[in-house]
């Protein structure tokens, strides 16, 4: 999955602009390795309650 992107660069500037804050581009490394830890996170639950689709519990 290397070079691809869990989340939209120009999404989050866009969120963290309307806070008033910017974001270095440093951040985007560390926002894409927690992203991704949530996620396996919610495909461990989901597939230990036998699911196959992610739910708002799995987060």
């Amino acid at each position: 999955m290397k070079g691809d992107s869990l989340l939209s660069k120009s999404t989050v500037r866009i969120f963290l602009k309307r806070c008033g804050m910017r974001v270095a581009t440093e951040a985007f490394q560390e926002l894409e390795i927690r992203a991704a830890e949530l996620l396996e996170r919610a495909v461990s639950r989901a597939k230990k309650n036998g699911r196959r689709t992610i739910m708002p519990q799995d987060l």
